[in-house]
């Protein structure tokens, strides 16, 4: 179903770029940061824009594994490094789809993981999920390491979300739970085994997003402030929101793009769902994994625009509408995922083809 969700939200999609003019594959693997991520698999770091507002936006911003894996793939496969992304994308996607199948199944139960698994396929900003973008990635390495979290496999959980770090700047969310996880565990089971373990995951898992960051840092002479310097040219900070507020007080007194409202919807249904989330008392690695996206979504300030995408590795969100989903009737579920998928293939076509705001 996952796949069907998103097969046909691409083939969609693919029909009104053609219908305009435009080249469905090129949307896919070379808009906006992909276009980032594709050059820097072909010719490194090194890469800043300047622009007339005073932003100084630098390739360093980017992390590093996705690019890696892009630059693996064109080394030996005789294809664009666009090309690859896009398979790495897809692959990624459905190896997360089944990781979160994975953690909702083991933790609750089928009927609930298979309904959260098509809510995720049927996102608003679901589209991402089939670009050459990193958030596919970072959302399989975060189920796995979740799994391998509730199943107790510690080293496995560390290295997943090491791997997490290298992928994404959120990817520290992961990281998170492993090392909240294990903290509570090592209180809980003193004198038991496997401590040792749990030692290694919890140094492990921070490891990845810590190394990118003071590598950057010292490439720009400052250590510790070096890759939030690099941030902050991007206009990306955290303020608590504070920058986010303005945007929103501007939608009001000015005209915006039809993107800027409805990631305020978006991010809005997201922190609804995070207060009902909470309420039903999860289990640790979920609270964790998923309060830090939402603090590092709603906190932070710069490119309004994408907050949803930023949300999109945050599946355990959908955990109370699947739940609803389930015990209601057939019908009214039919209805709701069809009004979903409806709002998921359109608003993903809008994006990619006529809207004029970074994904």
């Amino acid at each position: 179903m996952f796949a069907a969700a998103r097969l046909t939200g691409m083939g969609l999609m693919a029909l009104w770029a053609w219908h305009i003019g435009k080249s469905p594959r090129a949307l896919l693997a070379t808009s906006w940061d992909s276009d980032w991520y594709v050059r820097i698999a072909a010719h490194g770091y090194g890469r800043t824009l300047y622009w007339p507002d005073g932003a100084v936006q630098s390739d360093l911003a980017f992390f590093p594994l996705y690019p890696a894996l892009v630059r693996a793939g064109t080394t030996v496969l005789p294809v664009t490094g666009g090309t690859v992304g896009l398979a790495l994308s897809w692959l990624a996607a459905g190896a997360a789809a089944w990781g979160i199948y994975a953690v909702v199944e083991r933790l609750y139960d089928r009927a609930l993981a298979t309904v959260l698994v098509l809510l995720w396929g049927l996102l608003p900003h679901a589209i991402v999920l089939s670009m050459a973008y990193t958030e596919p990635l970072l959302t399989a390495f975060a189920a796995w390491s979740l799994y391998a979290l509730v199943t107790r496999r510690w080293l496995w959980a560390g290295s997943l979300a090491a791997l997490a770090g290298l992928t994404r700047p959120n990817g520290i969310a992961v990281a998170a739970a492993v090392v909240a996880v294990a903290a509570y565990e090592l209180v809980r089971r003193r004198g038991k085994n496997g401590r040792r373990r749990m030692w290694a995951a919890a140094a492990l898992a921070p490891s990845g997003w810590l190394g990118y960051l003071l590598w950057v840092g010292a490439r720009q002479g400052d250590p510790l402030g070096g890759y939030f310097a690099v941030q902050e040219g991007w206009t990306s900070r955290f303020d608590l929101g504070l920058g986010s507020l303005q945007v929103v007080r501007s939608m009001v007194t000015t005209p915006v793009f039809f993107g800027f409202p409805m990631a305020l919807v978006i991010v809005g249904a997201g922190a609804l769902l995070f207060v009902l989330f909470v309420l039903d008392r999860p289990a640790l690695p979920l609270l964790v994994y998923t309060g830090v996206l939402v603090l590092i979504t709603v906190g932070g300030s710069g490119f309004f625009e994408s907050k949803p995408r930023f949300l999109l590795p945050a599946f355990p969100l959908l955990l109370p509408l699947a739940s609803a989903l389930t015990k209601a009737r057939p019908r009214a579920a039919i209805t709701v995922i069809a009004a979903l998928a409806g709002l998921s293939f359109g608003y993903g076509a809008y994006l990619l083809t006529l809207g004029p705001m970074a994904l």
